[in-house]
């Protein structure tokens, strides 16, 4: 959520910002909202302090035999009237509350306008694979060596879900396991949220309301809403909502394995074929919470150990730094890490590092308290997935495949899948 004070006092910024997101916004609702808002305080005040003045009366005059049924009525008709005052002030309140949630974060000044056109590929590592024979693509292998099987997995679930199987589901757990591995190496603490989450958490994170569509909602009774995470962000940013911290206690640094659960466009064999695109997949996410000092060099960090993860596998990538109206509502900055899928000839992205600034920490009331000062600020949080698999996985396949049909397991994997190579199925 954008800084209440910055949308009233400086709404020019606020405009020209969002236009670099291409989004386009009219403050003329929200500043006659605005200055409703102001009138209803200003009577209400002037009628509680009548109120009291009048309230302060009806002693003196019982003491002195007076008549105070009239000031009694009185006081009754002002409690009526502060009554309605406050019932309309809740109701520009929800107005403008509504309205501000529904913007998007400020993008930061080094963030190039427009949209993924204008993406910029700040550097690549590694080559493109040059196989000297007719190469397969992701979804030929895995049937080939029997690791995934498609086909049921639509029938169990339907479209846009596979089934790991044999050294398929070894596979998959050991990239779990070596991303886990490194994240510990680097001293995140490991995290197990719940998969089911509240209206709450969603709204926290930045998705809800205006996402609220893109989930898998779990109706409760009574109205009360949960969902199926996303993603594991939006369990973490919601750890600390609510709460003040200290300054020495920052940079809080974390990281949650969970599947994610999305309503994509996917299905199977369709043109993001195989597991590109898909409703549940597996995905370690990092996260950090910190002071604005600190919050440029945590995105670098993740940004490095999102890097690093992919040059473990051996796998050739871009890094993206995305313009404005490419990066997701509740951020200012994000930077893509894109893997190469050779049969699709396009990078796909693995991992988003992102910078959200303030913005989730004002939705999620999360502040921290400056040393030896009563004064709180809010934090800053950012996010990086560390990696999801959906993609690293083809990836893996088509990259390390070889002319006998097997698949090379990277040395990064070896402990953790107890073989070197995939064979073909005899």
């Amino acid at each position: 959520m954008l800084d209440m004070n910055l949308i009233r006092n400086n709404q020019a910024l606020v405009i020209e910002g969002l236009k670099k997101r291409e989004y386009s916004v009219d403050f003329t609702d929200f500043n006659a909202w605005d200055e409703k808002r102001k009138s209803i305080i200003q009577k209400v005040e002037l009628l509680k302090a009548e109120r009291n003045k009048v309230s302060k009366e009806i002693p003196e005059r019982k003491k002195a035999g007076e008549d105070v049924a009239p000031i009694i009525e009185k006081m009754s008709l002002l409690k009526d009237e502060i009554a309605s005052l406050d019932e309309d002030l809740r109701d520009v309140d929800e107005k403008i509350q509504t309205f501000v949630v529904s913007l998007p974060n400020l993008p930061a000044d080094d963030v190039v306008p427009g949209g993924k056109e204008n993406n910029q590929v700040i550097h690549t590592w590694g080559s493109k694979p040059q196989h000297d024979f007719e190469a397969k693509n992701h979804v030929e292998l895995a049937e080939s060596l029997g690791i995934i099987d498609y086909e049921r997995g639509a029938k169990l679930a339907g479209n846009g879900f596979w089934i790991y199987k044999d050294k398929g589901a070894l596979l998959e757990w050991a990239l779990l396991n070596y991303f886990i591995s490194e994240h510990l190496k680097d001293g995140y603490t490991f995290m197990l949220p719940p998969h089911i989450l509240s209206y709450e958490s969603g709204y926290t994170a930045g998705q809800f309301p205006k996402f609220e569509d893109d989930v898998f909602k779990l109706e409760q009774e009574k109205g009360y809403m949960q969902f199926l995470l996303p993603t594991a962000e939006t369990a973490l940013i919601n750890f600390h909502r609510n709460e003040t911290l200290t300054e020495d206690e920052l940079p809080k640094k974390y990281f949650a394995y969970t599947p994610c659960y999305r309503k994509e466009a996917g299905s199977y064999r369709s043109e993001e074929r195989g597991m590109i695109r898909g409703h549940q997949f597996n995905k370690v996410e990092m996260f950090q919470y910190t002071t604005p000092d600190q919050s440029d060099a945590a995105l670098e960090e993740l940004i490095k150990k999102a890097e690093a993860l992919v040059q473990g596998l051996g796998l050739h990538y871009q890094l993206s730094k995305l313009a404005a109206g490419d990066c997701s509502a509740s951020m200012r900055k994000t930077y893509d890490i894109e893997v190469w899928i050779d049969s699709m000839q396009v990078y796909k992205e693995v991992s988003s590092a992102s910078n959200a600034g303030d913005y989730q920490a004002r939705r999620g009331n999360m502040k921290y308290r400056l040393n030896n000062e009563k004064k709180a600020a809010f934090m800053h949080t950012l996010n990086a997935s560390g990696l999801a698999t959906s993609r690293i996985l083809p990836a893996l396949l088509e990259q390390h495949q070889q002319a006998d049909g097997s698949v090379l397991i990277p040395q990064a994997l070896r402990p953790y899948t107890g073989f070197d190579r995939i064979e073909p199925l005899k």
